[in-house]
């Protein structure tokens, strides 16, 4: 049964358990559907400051080789030069640099680092709750999704399509499952 703390309560540093979180991204293809993915290899810390939310801060590392769309192909043509270049660019990070609450929403701003390309972006978050787990460890929950243009990020391969607009959208969805596990 999942419970809510009191932000106070909440307080303490967090580890992401990636074995139950996800990093996962949307892209229009062919301007006619959504294709999705995910990185399947991340690592991240979370500081939460309760009393003061503004103190709390997140870091993440992503292995962009864990990219995975469930097509071998595709994930072979997005480790390339054409999109993340993973053998001169191996990681994604984003540092927070600013944490803003609304109630049970926050506002986690921070540096995003895609091919050495770092850019100011804002995560819009929900606080899902918190949960004991079967060996006694505090769990707390967050969703959260943003919109990046991949040009930000020097990401700019394309194919026109014959009717018009081109095979893979400018605009990429990123979404977040947290899973934070408050250290012993």
């Amino acid at each position: 049964m999942t419970s809510t703390l009191s932000l106070s309560e909440l307080t303490g540093d967090y580890a992401i358990d990636a074995a139950h979180s996800r990093v996962g991204f949307v892209a229009r293809h062919a301007m006619v559907t959504k294709v999705r993915g995910a990185f399947n290899e991340f690592d991240g810390r979370i500081k939460i400051d309760g009393d003061n939310p503004a103190n709390s801060s997140v870091a993440v590392t992503i292995n962009a080789a864990s990219i995975d769309t469930r097509n071998a192909q595709r994930d072979e043509h997005l480790r390339g030069s054409d999109f993340l270049e993973l053998e001169k660019f191996p990681e994604i990070r984003f540092v927070s640099t600013s944490v803003a609450q609304d109630g049970e929403d926050f506002a986690l701003t921070g540096d995003l680092t895609i091919k050495d390309v770092t850019r100011s972006v804002t995560i819009e978050f929900t606080f899902e709750g918190t949960a004991k787990d079967p060996f006694g460890n505090t769990r707390a929950g967050f969703e959260g999704t943003t919109t990046i243009s991949r040009k930000d990020f020097g990401i700019t391969w394309n194919a026109a399509l014959e009717t018009g607009g081109v095979l893979v959208s400018d605009k990429i969805v990123l979404e977040f499952e947290v899973s934070a596990v408050r250290a012993a």
